[in-house]
């Protein structure tokens, strides 16, 4: 079972173009988070003017949408659509739910330097996995599953973070001192570098503990 964030969301907006699914997931929404507001769309334009005029906390939307009412859903339009979206709210943070999920190695670079949380739910998984996709994305957490990744990429600055975490026993404002960065920048690495080393929240765990064991596993960290 999901564990819900301390500040639960004033706005979220969903978008997909199947009803079934729409009305599933609201109702499951509705549930979890009942003191918040719901805006639901079936096309990109609707996402698009809807997430302009009321800035929600968080967009979940499908990748297979039409451009407008009454049009063909197609993958692309969810990509365009997604790829807009992070270009002009960097901190907007997205649950992406896809039968379809490969086609979003092209947006990986964009995922990588997007600054809020981004996670992606299988739609053959268990409605309760993706309530968990929500709050992970709430918390700012990136989420992004193994079948978008060749292998473990990781980049000079992340690997920095770690060293200075775990080798000098430095924290993150001390970090970002010394990296000449601001600390929303460091805790912008930690989650690009534990969804790279596949270390989400899991109860009763310390999620930095388990980033440094699984990067001495990886050979990340002597």
């Amino acid at each position: 079972m999901p564990t819900t964030s301390e500040l639960p969301p004033k706005l979220i907006v969903i978008v997909d173009d199947h009803e079934a699914v729409l009305a599933g997931t609201l109702n499951l929404l509705q549930t979890q988070y009942p003191d918040t507001k719901f805006l639901t769309g079936q096309d990109a334009q609707f996402a698009k003017d809807i997430i302009a005029q009321d800035q929600p906390d968080l967009a979940i939307m499908d990748l297979s949408i039409p451009p407008q009412a009454n049009a063909p859903a197609q993958t692309e339009v969810g990509i365009q659509l997604l790829r807009d979206l992070m270009t002009d709210y960097p901190q907007l943070n997205f649950v992406v739910q896809s039968a379809h999920v490969r086609s979003l190695v092209r947006l990986k670079p964009a995922i990588e330097m997007h600054q809020g949380g981004f996670t992606i739910s299988d739609k053959s998984a268990p409605m309760r996995e993706m309530l968990t996709k929500v709050d992970w994305s709430l918390q700012g957490l990136v989420y992004t599953p193994r079948e978008m990744r060749v292998k473990l990429e990781v980049k000079p600055e992340w690997l920095e973070v770690l060293r200075l975490a775990f080798q000098e026993g430095l924290q993150d404002k001390t970090i970002a001192e010394k990296m000449c960065i601001s600390e929303r920048t460091v805790r912008h690495y930690w989650t690009r570098v534990q969804d790279a080393l596949g270390v989400y929240p899991d109860e009763g765990k310390n999620m930095r503990i388990q980033t440094e064991i699984r990067a001495r596993q990886e050979g990340l960290l002597d």
